[in-house]
């Protein structure tokens, strides 16, 4: 459909051919048809669309990161998708530097491997804070020994699990972190020509920042690319069935132990008296025989109940249940 043009603009447009400013031979059109340049060494296999979705499920991905990776890492850590881009894969190989941290993931039920980059910066202070120490990268890069790689490997295994949930709209993501590279060269999983998308993550550990990068290949997401829209993507989202995780909630609370304990009385001594105490004293209580006992659950009040014995054991009849209001 063709622009409406406004009163004011239909009579500056004619007071412009009035006045010679536009030609109207220079307006007309001249029957050439546009052509739009093509690089069949970068073909567009990545739409605007599929790059948009693959950063809302990085969101959700990195908000998963937030929250679970603080248990084991005991720091505050935050993470915010930067930007996605179409590129092949040696524009991304060539601009990895050594020593580097990848980790190759098995995208199973999907064809090939992804790889995630870690900043080295990011992986020492990891490696630091899950030793003991305050989190501070190293001064000078080196290269990674045994020990601290088998720690980025348990660290990356987690990242690598929570993986599944973000995709679940798309696919039924079984994610397998296969092996750990620190040298680019070792982690050819496609063509150098081939092409990929690389979804830019920024994380924060405490004051130390760094960028971690999923690399995408078209090859592996091939047979989903239909779904990485958002119009695919907000049409399946389940909603939440809310009485589903009521039930979820309250079959959890059923089995959390809480401590419940029946007052027989209270007395009050001097500290002389406490002291001097032997086995065989007696401790006058303010409660009779046949009175009621107060049972907390918790620190509150819940029942009152009468003493009593079960088999071997000291045991309580509960007798009322002392609502809110009483």
């Amino acid at each position: 459909m063709s622009e409406v043009l406004s009163q004011n603009e239909i009579d500056n447009l004619l007071q412009a051919l009035s006045s010679g400013e536009l030609d109207v031979e220079e307006m007309k059109d001249n029957g050439e048809k546009q052509i739009k340049n093509y690089d069949f060494a970068r073909p567009s296999k990545f739409s605007k669309e599929h790059l948009r979705t693959l950063e809302i499920v990085f969101e959700h991905y990195g908000r998963l990161i937030s929250t679970n990776l603080p248990v084991y890492l005991r720091k505050n850590i935050q993470v915010e998708v930067m930007n996605s881009e179409a590129v092949t894969y040696s524009e991304f190989s060539n601009a990895l530097s050594n020593p580097v941290v990848l980790g190759i993931v098995n995208f199973s039920p999907l064809k090939g491997s992804v790889i995630l980059e870690i900043a080295s910066n990011l992986a020492y202070t990891m490696v630091d804070r899950m030793l003991g120490g305050s989190g501070e990268p190293l001064a000078k890069v080196r290269d990674f020994s045994e020990i601290e790689l088998l720690i980025i490997e348990r660290i990356m295994g987690v990242c690598v699990d929570l993986l599944r949930e973000p995709w679940e709209n798309v696919v039924d993501l079984h994610p397998r972190l296969e092996r750990i590279e620190t040298n680019s060269q070792f982690a050819q999983i496609i063509s150098p020509s081939e092409m990929i998308a690389i979804i830019t993550i920024n994380v924060k550990i405490g004051d130390v920042e760094g960028l971690m990068n999923i690399c995408l290949p078209y090859l592996t997401l091939e047979p989903v690319m239909d779904k990485l829209n958002t119009k695919y993507w907000y049409s399946t989202m389940q909603e939440k069935d809310e009485q589903r995780y009521t039930e979820a909630i309250e079959t959890l609370i059923s089995k959390a132990p809480i401590p419940v304990k029946a007052i027989l009385g209270n007395s009050t001594i001097s500290v002389n008296d406490f002291m001097n105490l032997q086995v065989g004293d007696i401790v006058r209580l303010d409660t009779k025989v046949d009175q009621e006992l107060d049972v907390y659950v918790g620190n509150i009040r819940k029942f009152t109940a009468l003493p009593g014995a079960s088999g071997d054991d000291y045991a309580v009849r509960v007798m009322s249940v002392i609502r809110e209001e009483q």
